[in-house]
C-alpha cells in the first residue's frame, strides 16, 4: 500500500480508525484561523453583531475537529468554514442591529452542524459496542467450544475421570452459560437505539464532557463485560435450579434420567438441552436486571439516612 507521504492511509490504519476513531489532530485550528486575510474586518464584525452564533460555531469548528470519523471531520470543517464565508460576505452583516433573516440562517445552519455532531456520537457508541459485543461473543464460543470438544480429554491428562451424570451436567452448565451470554448480546443490541442514554450515563450526563472516541473505547469495554455478566446469571441460575434449592420451577430432565438405560433417555436428552437453552437465553437476556439490583441497596441506603436525619433533626426539636 502506498502512503505518499501520509495522504493516503494503509489498510490497517483504516481498520483502525473504524474501530477506534480518528487519531487526534496534530494541528487543530480556531474559528478565527479559517478567516481569509481580506476577511479578518468582517470577522470582527460579525463577532460583534452576532456574538452568541460566533461562539456557537467556534465550539462547533473545534467538535468537528474531535468527530469520531476522519471523513466527518473535514465535512464539518468545510460546513463551518462555508457558513462562515457566506455571513462574512453577507452586505447585511453591517446592519446597526443585526440582520433577523441573516440571524435565521445562522442559527438554522448551526442546528444542522449539531445534529450531524450527534450522528457521529451515536456512530461512535454504536461501534464501540458492537466491537465489545462481538469481542465478548467471540470469547463465549471460545469458552463453549472447547470444554464441549476437548475438556474430556483434558481432564484425562490429569487422571480426572468423569463418569454420565458428570458430563451431562458440565456440558449442562457450559451451554446453559454460553446461551446466556448470546442472550445478553441480543439485550443490549435491542437498546443500541437508545445509545445517547448511555453515553449520557457515561459521561454523568454531560454529553460533550468526553470526545466520541473516548465513549466509544469504554461502550466497547462495556460490550465486553456484559456478554461475561450474561454468562455469570447463566450459571448462577443453573447452579440454583439444579441443586434442587428452588422447587417451583420443575427440570424436565435431570441427568440421572439421561444417564438410564432404557428408552426414553433419548428424549430425556432432548428436554434437557431444550429446557436449560431457555434458562440461560432468558437470564442472559435480563442482563439489566442485575444492573438495576445493584442500584437498589444505594437508593435504600440514600432513604434510609435521611430519613435517619429527619427522625434526629425531629428529636432534637422534640428535646429543645
Amino acid at each position: 500500500m502506498k502512503d505518499n507521504g501520509g495522504h493516503h492511509r494503509t489498510r490497517w490504519e483504516k481498520t483502525r480508525e473504524t474501530i477506534e476513531g480518528a487519531g487526534t489532530d496534530p494541528e487543530p485550528q480556531g474559528l478565527v484561523d479559517s478567516v481569509q486575510p481580506e476577511l479578518v474586518q468582517d470577522y470582527t464584525q460579525f463577532s460583534k453583531v452576532y456574538p452568541k452564533q460566533q461562539l456557537q460555531l467556534q465550539y462547533l469548528y473545534g467538535a468537528a475537529q474531535r468527530a469520531f470519523e476522519k471523513e466527518t471531520r473535514e465535512s464539518l470543517k468545510v460546513t463551518v468554514e462555508c457558513v462562515l464565508r457566506n455571513v462574512l460576505r453577507d452586505q447585511r452583516l453591517y446592519e446597526a442591529p443585526g440582520d433577523a433573516h441573516l440571524g435565521e440562517y445562522l442559527d438554522r445552519e448551526i442546528d444542522g452542524i449539531r445534529a450531524r455532531l450527534g450522528q457521529d456520537d451515536a456512530v461512535a457508541v454504536s461501534r464501540g459496542l458492537n466491537f465489545g459485543l462481538g469481542v465478548g461473543a467471540l470469547f463465549s464460543v471460545l469458552l463453549l467450544g472447547l470444554p464441549l470438544l476437548a475438556g474430556v480429554k483434558l481432564l484425562g491428562l490429569v487422571d480426572v475421570t468423569l463418569n454420565c451424570t458428570d458430563r451431562w451436567s458440565l456440558m449442562g452448565a457450559f451451554v446453559c452459560g454460553g446461551v446466556g451470554a448470546f442472550g445478553s448480546t441480543l439485550s443490549v443490541l435491542l437498546r443500541v437505539r437508545s445509545s445517547e442514554e448511555v453515553a449520557r450515563r457515561q459521561t454523568n450526563g454531560h454529553k460533550g464532557a468526553v470526545v466520541p472516541a473516548q465513549v466509544s473505547r469504554s461502550m466497547r469495554h462495556e460490550g465486553v463485560y456484559r456478554v461475561f455478566v450474561g454468562w455469570i446469571l447463566a450459571l448462577s441460575v443453573y447452579f440454583l435450579l439444579s441443586t434442587g434449592w428452588v422447587t417451583l420451577i420443575e427440570i424436565p430432565a435431570a441427568t440421572g434420567d439421561i444417564c438410564a438405560t432404557n428408552a426414553a433417555a433419548a428424549a430425556k436428552g432432548t428436554a434437557f438441552w431444550g429446557f436449560w437453552c431457555a434458562v440461560g437465553f432468558l437470564a442472559g437476556f435480563n442482563e439489566r436486571w442485575a444492573f438495576g439490583l445493584l442500584d437498589r441497596p444505594s437508593h435504600r441506603t440514600g432513604k434510609a439516612s435521611s430519613s435517619g436525619r429527619r427522625q434526629a433533626s425531629a428529636t432534637e426539636s422534640n428535646s429543645t
